[in-house]
């Protein structure tokens, strides 16, 4: 259960990197965070870091289930 939780956390990181990295690139207008560079970064590491996160959930969900 709490791998699961792990996965959905790093899902919800990597759903909102990419949306900041959208915006602060400006592909998706209409807020403070269009067009600014910070938010680029700053959603491209967090976009990594669900990543990172999903990666490493799945697995030891595998490594769970071999055993």
């Amino acid at each position: 259960m709490k791998i699961r939780i792990r996965i959905a956390g790093g899902v919800v990181l990597l759903l909102l990197g990419a949306l900041w990295s959208l915006q602060g690139s400006g592909v998706i207008g209409g807020s403070g965070m269009s067009g600014k560079g910070q938010f680029l970064g700053l959603g491209l590491l967090m976009a990594v870091a669900g990543v990172v996160v999903i990666v490493g959930g799945v697995k030891k969900m595998r490594a769970r289930t071999r055993s």
